[in-house]
């Protein structure tokens, strides 16, 4: 018999929370597991020994369904660094200490880029010094970044909501009569994932967005000012959407670095919209997607949901079969009908790497996204959640605040 931990780290997704529930469930079916721990706070729970007995949190099959349709993390999350143990492996041994008190033979981490770092040096860590502990990187992220798998868990369903509200600010921006610019700013730092997926609304005859902006590809205002008057001689309501990342001046944006050194990206929006009120002189506004894009389960892809899950418990699957320093991964083995399987890959193949928007999906003007990319996007965001609501709004599960304390 042995226990395992279970902990969510990173920016939040729609999805995060569905892979929790893969790993529990999978986890209850197994009888040579006994406890299911749930760290607080990613691995700041596991170096603090802030755990909770996740079958004393989930009860029944209602609260698991809640759990599913919850947005964010519920276990909490952080931006932990760990240092390279070969240097200092004080808090490593912080770890182990948890890891053996709490008789903890398998940890799984459910993140993005980052959290592979953490996945890749524990396991190489408890290799060097024979620690008998399986360690499996479950990927989320809304970014869509991470090498090696077709997409990502939290993309989809971020996706879907970027399309629907960028067709509704189509909607909105076009009952007046005076042209107008409407830039619209999304997530993304480094890749354009995201920002490219507002272009599956092409597919249902939409024109807008009429333009679109990556970080993949180099931007001059000049250039900007181009794009935006010539689709403007095409159509009275001209709609942007361009990365958070999107390369501008020094200073539009914080300039502020988390631990992994990643910048706090936002303002490329607003400083558009200035920039077309003084060159242009039109009606313009600018509209940030912010933190709406990945936590909206409201409008989150079931595809999306039910992936999440299922990769969940693949990887409590491949622990038992006795690998470690894995991360879970999709292969799309069919686009028509959309079909994927689970595989792994090394954690050292995708800790710390990005993986971009491929040129292919980059149309040869540099302003927009082509048909195979929504080939691409399109399977991801399909299937409405069915939603337990309660006065009206979609029901959340919760812990309470002093647990996370």
């Amino acid at each position: 018999m042995m226990n395992i931990a279970v902990a969510q780290s990173g920016g939040p997704t729609c999805a995060i929370n569905a892979s929790l529930v893969g790993v529990f469930k999978e986890s209850l079916k197994e009888p040579s597991i006994d406890a299911i721990f749930g760290s607080i706070n990613g691995i700041e729970g596991i170096i603090s020994n802030h755990l909770i007995d996740m079958k004393s949190m989930i009860l029944t099959n209602e609260d698991m369904d809640l759990l599913r349709q919850t947005p964010s993390t519920v276990l909490g999350s952080c931006r932990y660094k760990l240092p390279d143990w070969r240097e200092d492996d004080t808090v490593y041994k912080q770890i182990v200490s948890t890891l053996k008190q709490r008789q903890i033979g398998a940890f799984f981490y459910i993140g993005g880029n980052d959290s592979m770092d953490t996945v890749n040096k524990l396991s190489e860590y408890f290799a060097e010094t024979g620690i008998d502990v399986k360690v499996i990187g479950i990927p989320k992220t809304i970014d869509n970044d991470l090498c090696i798998t077709d997409h990502t868990p939290g993309f989809g369903s971020a996706a879907k909501y970027v399309a629907v509200t960028m067709r509704e600010i189509t909607r909105d921006s076009t009952v007046y009569s005076i042209p107008s610019v409407t830039v619209v700013e999304v997530m993304g730092r480094h890749a354009g994932w995201l920002t490219a997926s507002s272009a599956v609304l092409h597919a249902l005859g939409e024109t807008a967005p009429h333009l679109i902006y990556v970080p993949e590809v180099k931007f001059t205002i000049e250039k900007f000012f181009k794009d935006v008057r010539r689709e403007m001689a095409k159509h009275k309501a001209v709609i942007v959407a361009v990365s958070e990342g999107v390369e501008v001046p020094e200073g539009v944006q914080s300039g502020v670095v988390d631990n992994f050194g990643h910048k706090y990206l936002s303002g490329i929006g607003k400083y558009l919209e200035e920039m077309i009120r003084k060159e242009i002189g039109c009606k313009v506004r600018s509209i940030e997607l912010n933190v709406m894009q990945r936590c909206s389960s409201h409008i989150c892809s079931r595809t999306d949901i039910i992936e999440s899950e299922n990769i969940g418990a693949a990887g409590v699957r491949c622990a038992l079969n006795g690998d470690t320093g894995k991360v879970m991964v999709f292969k799309r083995v069919c686009e028509m009908p959309y079909t994927t399987v689970i595989e792994t890959a090394d954690a050292s193949e995708i800790a710390n790497r990005e993986k971009y928007l491929p040129k292919k999906f980059i149309n040869s003007t540099e302003d927009n996204i082509t048909d195979a990319a929504v080939s691409y996007f399109m399977p991801l965001i399909q299937g409405e959640p069915d939603l337990v609501m309660e006065l009206g709004l979609p029901k959340h599960f919760t812990l309470q605040e002093s647990v996370l304390k």
